[in-house]
C-alpha cells in the first residue's frame, strides 16, 4: 500500500551543524531564526525573501528577522524572490529517489513472484513457497507451574509400591500412619 504523502521528517546530524563555524558563531537568536526556517523550508519548500513578509510568515518580529537574516543566509539561497535551502531540497530528492527504487523493486518482486504462479498453476502458492524458512516456528511453553484443569480434575492416585509384605518394619510403619 502506497503512501502518496512526503517525507514527515530531515535526518539531520548534530554534530555535522555544531562543526560549522558559521553555526558557532551565530548569536542564540540568529540560531533561532536558522532553526525556524529550516523546519519551515521543509514544510513549505519555499518562503518569501521579503523580511517583512518573512516575519509575518514565521511569525517573529520584523525588526529581529531583519538584524539575524545575513548570519543565516549562508545556510540559504534565493530565487525568483523566494529563499529555499539546497541541503534539504536535495536531501527530499534523495528521500523520493529511495523511495522510487524502492517501489519499482518490488513491481519486479511481485512480477517474478507472479510468473512463478503463473507457471506452477496447479501447485498454487506453494511453488513459491517451498523454501524451509530459517527458523521454524516452535510450540510456545507456559512459564505456570500451574496444572491446567483438565489435570486438576483427575482423581490423585497413590504411588504402587514394589514393597515385600512380609517386612516387619513396613508394617509397623502402615499401623502407625493408620491409627492404629
Amino acid at each position: 500500500m502506497t503512501q502518496n504523502r512526503e517525507a514527515p521528517a530531515f535526518q539531520e546530524y548534530a554534530s555535522s551543524m555544531m562543526a560549522m563555524v558559521g553555526y558557532r558563531t551565530m548569536t542564540l537568536a540568529e540560531r533561532g531564526l536558522l532553526y525556524s526556517l529550516r523546519l519551515e523550508c521543509w514544510v513549505n519548500r519555499r518562503l518569501p525573501a521579503d523580511p517583512a513578509k518573512l516575519a509575518r510568515v514565521i511569525g517573529y518580529n520584523v525588526g529581529e528577522v531583519q538584524s539575524a537574516l545575513p548570519a543565516v543566509m549562508p545556510f540559504f539561497d534565493i530565487a525568483d524572490g523566494e529563499i529555499f535551502s539546497p541541503e534539504l531540497d536535495d536531501y527530499r530528492a534523495h528521500l523520493e529517489d529511495r523511495h522510487d527504487r524502492q517501489s519499482q523493486g518490488g513491481k519486479r518482486g511481485a512480477a517474478k513472484t507472479n510468473d512463478k504462479r503463473k507457471a506452477a498453476p496447479d501447485k498454487g502458492l506453494k511453488a513459491v513457497t517451498a523454501t524451509p524458512t530459517a527458523y521454524p516456528q516452535l510450540p510456545r511453553r507456559g512459564l505456570s507451574k500451574a496444572k491446567s484443569s483438565s489435570d486438576q480434575s483427575k482423581p490423585t492416585q497413590p504411588l504402587e509400591r514394589d514393597v515385600p509384605q512380609d517386612d516387619d518394619w513396613v508394617s509397623d510403619y502402615d499401623k502407625a500412619s493408620n491409627g492404629g
